[in-house]
């Protein structure tokens, strides 16, 4: 399998090769987008669609200082922020047939959950408490616990120090217990 760098340089010479890139992240970034908008899929893939289109018209200017993927996130974390700016409107909480169970993730070990919720009716109302924190909070907490990045890639991707990542990503933490025990 061809590292990233590899398969930047092979598209920058041959489009065949870009297609390698569009299928290895195609389905991550649809993820993503779905994890920060709640977006039907004719959005999201839309949303993708302006994703590949930059990452193809500005591969030239790829800076190899950060990881490919952290830059390829962080055009996608742009177009999601640019298609909420352009429609005037925030990310929708969904139904519970429509929720990730990944979301069940981002409960905090201490928080004071009644059993009986079923897991689906668990997973929709952590997303639904994601979905309404200020959007500083809801991205770290995607891109730490639903999309697994490290501090670092956080850094990267939002363009904030190392050190704000940890903090927010603490903080968000913190609102999101808040409302899941109110």
């Amino acid at each position: 399998m061809k590292s990233e760098k590899q398969l930047v340089e092979l598209s920058l010479k041959d489009d065949k090769h870009f297609a390698e890139l569009v299928e290895r992240y195609e389905a991550k970034l649809s993820r993503y987008i779905f994890h920060l908008s709640s977006l039907d899929s004719a959005s999201t893939e839309d949303i993708l669609q302006e994703v590949f289109i930059k990452v193809y018209e500005n591969l030239n200017g790829y800076d190899t200082s950060f990881s490919f993927s952290s830059w390829i996130y962080r055009i996608t974390h742009n177009e999601v922020i640019s298609f909420f700016r352009k429609k005037k409107a925030r990310p929708q909480a969904i139904s519970p047939d429509d929720v990730d169970e990944d979301y069940i993730t981002l409960i905090p070990d201490d928080t004071d959950i009644p059993k009986e919720l079923k897991r689906k009716e668990l997973a929709a109302k952590v997303k639904k408490a994601v979905l309404e924190l200020p959007e500083k909070y809801r991205d770290v907490l995607v891109l730490r616990y639903l999309e697994d990045k490290s501090y670092q890639e956080i850094s990267d991707i939002l363009k904030i120090s190392i050190n704000n990542a940890s903090v927010l990503v603490n903080r968000a933490k913190e609102k999101l217990k808040s409302k899941l025990t109110i």
